[in-house]
């Protein structure tokens, strides 16, 4: 994912946005990134990447870049949220039609 990708997909978030609020702000505990514009409170789905961010920055160590496209994103949160993972909040970016629907 590049900066200027949304992470946060219920509340638009990008990740420039993100990484900024932990330079910036220096929150204690990855909860506290919620406070980034809601991130992470809405579905569910972007909290593992905010976490990851925040161990990250904390470490000083980024192991493995991320390599996801945004479309594949996208896609893994539609799978997610039609798998009963979260619910959206009003207003969040929709679902990509192409994701397939969960089985049956």
């Amino acid at each position: 994912m590049e900066l200027d990708d949304t992470i946060c997909y219920c509340f638009h978030v990008r990740k420039r946005k993100i990484l900024n609020f932990i330079r910036l702000h220096k929150p204690r505990r990855a909860s506290q990134i919620s406070e980034c514009g809601g991130a992470g409170t809405g579905c569910g789905w972007c909290v593992p990447f905010l976490k990851r961010y925040f161990d990250e920055a904390v470490s000083g160590d980024v192991t493995v870049p991320d390599q996801t496209t945004p479309g594949d994103y996208a896609r893994q949160r539609a799978n997610y949220i039609r798998e009963g993972g979260g619910t959206p909040p009003a207003g969040a970016i929709p679902l990509p039609s192409d994701a397939p629907a969960p089985p049956l």
